[in-house]
């Protein structure tokens, strides 16, 4: 007793298996937008360590212009001699009174406020030896007016928002397949005990446990497929609205939240998981029950 039509009377009216098809794509909907925004971001945090390892910014902090020159000039020469340095950049004055005016307002350059000199630095390495080196050389040109800051130090906060984030999303990927594991046997579970009649009378006619097992699991994992191909085109549609609305944010660390290759195609393994989750999980439920009420 076997093939589609078989498969469809012993199946096709269990409460349960009908439904899970839906259940599967809620699933794994909210499945691939946890893991997308876990991917994004760890690949935010990466990018984010990238670009800051080995920077520093020097500030000048002297009120009166001329001296704030002068000591800036000896910086930069200082600099200059390193061969740890690869690359020294002074912010212009007029980016820093742009970047002062949202709080300043509009007339800050002409109230004769001081405003520190703004030197990014790039190294060579990481090494906090190179760093620790570099950063004694800028003092000594004057401790009292020159300070240095590693973007590194001054970041890792973020850095470990982004990091919270990232194991947070992997945290409700493994809840959601634990869910869907559960969901998935209790749904084989009620069609065993729709059909335990007509299950009963197949063992007498000679259908073994794995027999009657490979029914309940290729029809679960037919409906495990349609409902993972709705929730997985519905969780594109609605990461590629979010991926579009933060570009266009124009903010360099929302805009850095993306998905690559390697991403996209974990996101596109995930449907696959589901269904073989879905599989493995019809198949151990209804041979547990099977040895144990029939």
């Amino acid at each position: 007793m076997s093939g589609a039509g078989t498969e469809r009377r012993v199946l096709d009216e269990a409460p349960g298996i009908r439904a899970m098809t839906w259940v599967m794509a809620i699933m794994l909907f909210l499945t691939l937008l946890a893991a997308a925004g876990g991917l994004g971001t760890a690949r935010a945090a990466r990018a984010l360590d990238r670009q800051l390892a080995g920077r520093l910014t020097v500030q000048v902090v002297e009120g009166e212009p001329t001296r704030r020159e002068a000591t800036t000039r000896r910086v930069l020469a200082a600099l200059g001699d390193r061969e740890e340095v690869v690359r020294t950049v002074r912010v212009p004055q007029a980016e820093l009174a742009a970047m002062l005016k949202p709080w300043l307002g509009a007339d800050a350059a002409d109230a004769g406020l001081p405003v520190p000199a703004l030197i990014d630095v790039d190294l060579v390495d990481t090494d906090p030896a190179t760093v620790a080196r570099v950063a004694t050389v800028v003092r000594a040109v004057s401790p009292a007016t020159v300070q240095v800051e590693e973007h590194a130090t001054w970041m890792t906060p973020v850095s470990g928002f982004l990091s919270s984030m990232t194991w947070l999303a992997g945290l409700v990927v493994l809840l959601m397949m634990a869910a869907t594991g559960a969901v998935v046997m209790l749904a084989a579970r009620a069609g065993l005990e729709a059909h335990r009649t007509t299950i009963g009378v197949m063992h007498i006619l000679g259908s073994t446990d794995v027999q009657i097992a490979r029914l309940f699991q290729r029809r679960i994992a037919i409906d495990a497929g349609i409902g993972s191909a709705a929730g997985g085109l519905g969780a594109l549609a609605v990461i590629l609205l979010i991926g579009g609305q933060m570009a266009a944010l124009g903010s360099e660390l929302l805009g850095s939240v993306t998905l690559g290759p390697t991403q996209w195609l974990v996101l596109a393994l995930l449907p696959f998981g589901f269904v073989a989750l879905a599989t493995f999980a019809a198949r151990v439920a209804v041979l547990a029950q099977l040895r144990r009420t029939l």
